[in-house]
């Protein structure tokens, strides 16, 4: 895909995510590699309306190389992108069911979703919580590197979740799935629930290699 294109799917997953009730106002941010540049959406930009012209480009040292402003939380993604390098995408939300489990005080916060369906493990995996950081506090970015190194996909706490793929359709349907899955949470909690076990996690592991 080149740079055009690329910038011409940002803005559509962008509209998409926003038309679907999945973030609102200027919240949330997308980016994806352009070799070793990364394209993210500016700051205070509503993701309904992208402009594929005014998104941010930046040098692997995370200087503005071409256009708008980034979004302040563009070191978010440069520190996932530093422990997976392999990650072409990355989506942040702040997503309605994803922060109601981001303030929950009794989650797992090794990994914060138990494995209610197939999706969610092949998709998601683990999601570990990463402490309350204030908002645009660069110290998150260490945070975010040490915990991405062995999850595709953090949760900030009281903020959201941080998602990373292979592609930025991959990256937005981990988003999704992550989101669904927050919600099925919600719905079941305090109800006998029968989740995956361990062996069915571990066969889905095997089966769908990340």
């Amino acid at each position: 895909m080149n740079e055009r294109e690329l910038r011409e799917q940002i803005a559509l997953q962008g509209k998409s995510i926003f038309d679907r009730g999945l973030t609102f106002g200027t919240s949330g941010n997308i980016s994806a590699k352009l070799g070793d540049e990364i394209l993210i959406t500016p700051t205070n930009t509503c993701m309904g309306r992208i402009d594929p012209d005014r998104i941010s480009r930046l040098g692997p040292d995370g200087n503005l190389r071409s256009g708008d402003k980034p979004s302040k939380e563009a070191f978010l993604h440069l520190s996932m992108y530093r422990s997976r390098p392999n990650e072409l995408a990355i989506v942040h939300l702040h997503s309605t069911y994803s922060v109601a489990v981001s303030c929950l005080a009794d989650v797992d916060p090794s990994n914060v979703l138990p494995p209610i369906t197939a999706y969610y493990v092949m998709r998601v995996g683990t999601l570990p919580l990463i402490r309350y950081f204030p908002p645009g506090d660069e110290t998150l970015a260490e945070a975010v590197e040490v915990q991405s190194k062995h999850a595709r996909s953090v949760l900030l706490a009281n903020h959201g979740p941080v998602v990373s793929g292979k592609s930025l359709d991959a990256a937005v349907a981990a988003t999704e799935e992550l989101e669904e899955t927050a919600k099925l949470f919600l719905l079941l909690k305090g109800q006998a629930t029968r989740f995956l076990d361990c062996d069915q996690c571990r066969e889905l592991e095997q089966r769908f290699p990340n």
